[in-house]
């Protein structure tokens, strides 16, 4: 498994609550900042909760320009965004898709139109807000305000055909939507086809844009969202701290180019780290409550392992999927241990949430990407607002300060609502 059928990661595009760019990302969630803010895109005061991390306002002028592959026809030019897909009409979702596509395309030295290329992204609420402003205005206004775009614009698959008209690809172009393991899940498809020889590379990762009155409120009814820290916004998310009391909503896109790692060296491209093994399970246990007993958990990061051809012993990080909810981060941690046994003690984890907060179906993609790029630089980004550690979180949790570490490879943890686990294992490249 470990040889030439490596999957390679070889681009990397975010557009984050912090704003657009890898690098951009990278440098915050290095220094360990967080981006939770009190909500101004709507008045929060009639909610529990009155915090997020949204994305900032994005313009597609933030994309980089990409050339066009020969095969394109001479009259595909860069204005495709224009011509063929009117940004305006973009969900917010959308938005942050293509801008961070464009990125991890032109990161790989990939251009429009790149033959054997296809679009594969995770995605729990799609277009979700531009859906629940044209409800309120049905309801409000009548029908004299609703676009006839809103169908097609709000849908979680519009996602993958938005970014391959701006790519201009003709392969697979598909949608998962599981969940908070949406993206995750997504990696793992994506690494069946590529192994299988039946794409030669594909876009993938995950976004959501789900921080709209209408989640905030149903979050809040549920009791799953933060609302001891509407005063200080910053500190809202602070999983496996003692006084956690639920999740901060966030939102953001992290797209990477998939590929195997002998193609991508062979064209001079930068390989940031390997996708190695993917595993998922389901608990069949409630639609919001994880199995305490975290059986299906550990099941889903063994067969990660498995399928990596990894030993325990040779994982040196583990990206928790790390909400901040009491519940889920104990299960998390102890399922965790009973998987790595001894090894647990030796090495270290952390959750990007308590940065970015957690941004549904795009969290796994979000993991994914803190984790290669701590790979890749050695750098293993930490866990903020850890002020006094839960004991039933008894492990390394990188406590508000990174650590410069090299790893062989690491595990990411992704955990949803239904019951659904995901785990995917990647390696250091050499």
């Amino acid at each position: 498994m470990r040889s030439s059928s490596r999957i390679a990661i070889s681009g990397i595009g975010v557009a984050s609550p912090y704003g657009v760019g890898r690098e951009c990302f990278w440098e915050h969630v290095r220094q360990g900042r967080s981006a939770t803010r009190r909500i101004d895109d709507f008045d929060p005061a009639p909610y529990a909760c009155q915090v997020a991390a949204p994305l900032p306002p994005l313009s597609i002028a933030q994309a980089p320009r990409l050339d066009a592959h020969p095969s394109l026809d001479s009259q595909d030019g860069d204005d495709i965004l224009r011509e063929r897909a009117d940004a305006k009409r973009y969900s917010r979702a959308s938005l942050a898709g293509v801008i961070a596509a464009r990125e991890a395309w032109h990161d790989a030295g990939l251009r429009r139109g790149e033959p054997g290329a296809g679009v594969i992204i995770g995605t729990g609420g799609g277009g979700i807000e531009l859906g629940e402003k044209q409800y309120r205005e049905f309801f409000t206004d009548g029908l004299k305000r609703v676009t006839p775009y809103a169908i097609p614009i709000s849908i979680c698959g519009m996602l993958s055909s938005e970014i391959s008209i701006a790519l201009q690809l003709h392969g697979i172009s598909h949608v998962l939507s599981t969940g908070c393991t949406s993206s995750t899940d997504a990696t793992g498809y994506a690494l069946g086809l590529l192994r299988s020889g039946e794409a030669d590379v594909l876009l993938c990762g995950g976004v959501d844009a789900c921080v709209t009155p209408g989640m905030i409120y149903g979050f809040s009814r549920m009791r799953v969202v933060s609302t001891a820290f509407n005063d200080t916004p910053a500190t809202a998310s602070r999983p496996f701290d003692s006084t956690r009391d639920g999740f901060v909503l966030g939102e953001g896109a992290w797209m990477y180019v998939l590929e195997r790692e002998d193609r991508a060296r062979a064209r001079g491209a930068h390989v940031y780290a390997t996708i190695d093994g993917y595993g998922s399970t389901c608990d069949a246990y409630h639609r919001v409550q994880m199995d305490p007993e975290g059986q299906q958990i550990i099941r889903a990061m063994r067969m990660a392992l498995d399928r990596a051809g990894r030993a325990p012993e040779e994982i040196g990080y583990v990206n928790f999927h790390g909400t901040s909810t009491q519940l889920n981060d104990a299960i998390e941690i102890r399922s965790v241990r009973a998987v790595f046994g001894a090894q647990a003690d030796r090495m270290c984890g952390s959750s990007t949430k308590s940065m970015v907060g957690h941004p549904q179906g795009a969290s796994g993609a979000c993991g994914i990407v803190t984790t290669a790029l701590g790979l890749d630089r050695a750098f293993l980004a930490p866990t903020i607002n850890v002020t006094q550690l839960d004991p039933a979180c008894d492990m390394d949790v990188l406590p508000n300060t990174g650590r410069a570490v090299e790893v062989e490879a690491a595990l990411c943890n992704c955990l949803g609502f239904g019951s659904k686990n995901s785990a995917v294992v990647l390696g250091r490249a050499h």
